[in-house]
């Protein structure tokens, strides 16, 4: 039940809520396609995609009607049992990514955890690094979720304080210098886990070749690549996965978000059999992972992805966006505009993309800031191009704007 008054919504929130985000002061209530409507009625753009999570578009008729027929039979049966579901969602994604081995779980830092765990047992299985001396070398500006592990290699003060002490083993390496990573790495180094683009980093791409020169160096020092494409996976980038813009093909993919089109926690890692025995029978699980609903769902995801090939859909219109916006948004106050598919970034030199997303808000563009000076713009894949004209003809003169007024 909602209330046509958003503040009715707000306060119970602020009352009864613990104060880990901070909304947009907007109540959602509906969604369809590019699209999402207010509690009062009143129709918005949806310009992230729940961080790429309904990248399909939200409530896609085919994946509702697999939610809703899978949880009318079953939805849960623990990994114990078999499901009738799971064997047809391992062989999708298998086929789909190439890799020979997936390993479900359900939300992306789960799957992160899974894959660092990998790299780990993969070095003292085959590497004979001494136990406990394991190390992952990890990126600056790197997010990979919330967990303590994960919290305590990232270098975002804003993540890590108050939930030390980090966990050991873990290196910081500057993104996108190879040679910096070269140096960084040990006869104890087991894995390099990294985002060939950094959603919550600002939409970072690094420069044309890095992943390749990654790929070759730890292929060439016996190390496990890890990519994080939780956000940039599944045709957000223009390709199904950004890895192909370099044929940097990983170690162990890190998927999750688009992987259910918004209707289902589900993540995975998908890596080849080698790597993937390093797991046993009580070694690694979850009990939501891998589960007939979430299998299900996932399928359809997958299926609406490729049958409406919404990867070419959104490297198109990502070249339509960033002429228009390169083309407009521009000015002393303008430090980059930048991206690759339907993931773009407006970089500003201060901090003012807070007021900017509050903005956008008010004139029906809903958008989020990031590392306060980079606005995202990352719409469903679904949108068409007339409706991508529609919200940036709303969107270009706030963006553009050398004061923001709210």
């Amino acid at each position: 039940m909602s209330d046509g008054d958003p503040r009715v919504q707000i306060e119970l929130c602020e009352r009864y809520g613990a104060r880990n985000y901070a909304p947009l002061d907007v109540v959602l209530t509906r969604g369809q396609g590019c699209f999402v409507w207010d509690v009062r009625g009143r129709r918005y753009f949806d310009f992230l995609s729940a961080y790429s999570a309904v990248s399909q578009g939200h409530c896609h008729p085919r994946i509702v009607a697999a939610l809703v027929e899978q949880a009318g039979r079953l939805s849960l049966t623990s990994r114990a049992f078999h499901n009738d579901q799971l064997g047809a969602m391992l062989e999708r994604i298998a086929r789909l990514t190439g890799f020979e081995k997936v390993l479900p779980m359900n939300t992306g830092a789960e799957a992160v955890e899974t894959a660092i765990k990998a790299m780990r047992r993969f070095g003292y299985e085959h590497r004979s690094v001494p136990e406990g001396e394991a190390e992952i070398v990890v990126m600056s500006g790197n997010f990979h979720g919330r967990t303590t592990t994960i919290v305590g290699f990232s270098d975002e003060p804003a993540y890590r304080h108050g939930f030390g002490p980090p966990t050991p083993g873990f290196v910081l390496a500057p993104y996108g210098d190879v040679g910096a990573l070269a140096r960084l790495m040990k006869d104890t180094t087991v894995g390099v886990l990294l985002e060939p683009i950094q959603g919550e980093g600002g939409v970072v791409i690094p420069k044309e070749g890095y992943l390749r020169e990654v790929r070759a160096l730890c292929h060439e020092r016996g190390v496990l690549m890890a990519l994080d494409e939780v956000q940039t996976g599944l045709g957000r980038t223009g390709k199904m996965f950004a890895f192909e813009w370099e044929t940097a093909r990983p170690d162990l993919l890190i998927l999750g978000k688009a992987l259910s089109g918004g209707l289902y926690p589900v993540s995975c890692v998908c890596a080849d059999d080698e790597v993937m025995r390093v797991f046993s029978p009580g070694s690694h699980g979850s009990t939501y992972g891998g589960n007939p609903l979430g299998a299900a769902v996932a399928v359809a995801a997958l299926e609406v992805l490729e049958d409406e090939h919404l990867a070419e859909r959104a490297r198109a219109l990502g070249e339509r966006a960033l002429e228009r916006l390169r083309k407009d948004v521009r000015g002393e106050h303008i430090k980059d505009v930048r991206g690759r598919g339907l993931m773009i970034a407006v970089e500003y030199e201060d901090d003012r993309a807070h007021d900017v997303a509050v903005a956008l808000a008010e004139a029906g563009v809903l958008a989020k800031d990031t590392r306060r000076s980079v606005v995202r713009l990352m719409p469903p894949l679904v949108i068409t191009e007339e409706q991508l004209d529609e919200a940036l003809d709303l969107a270009l003169p706030i963006l553009a704007a050398p004061v923001v007024r709210g």
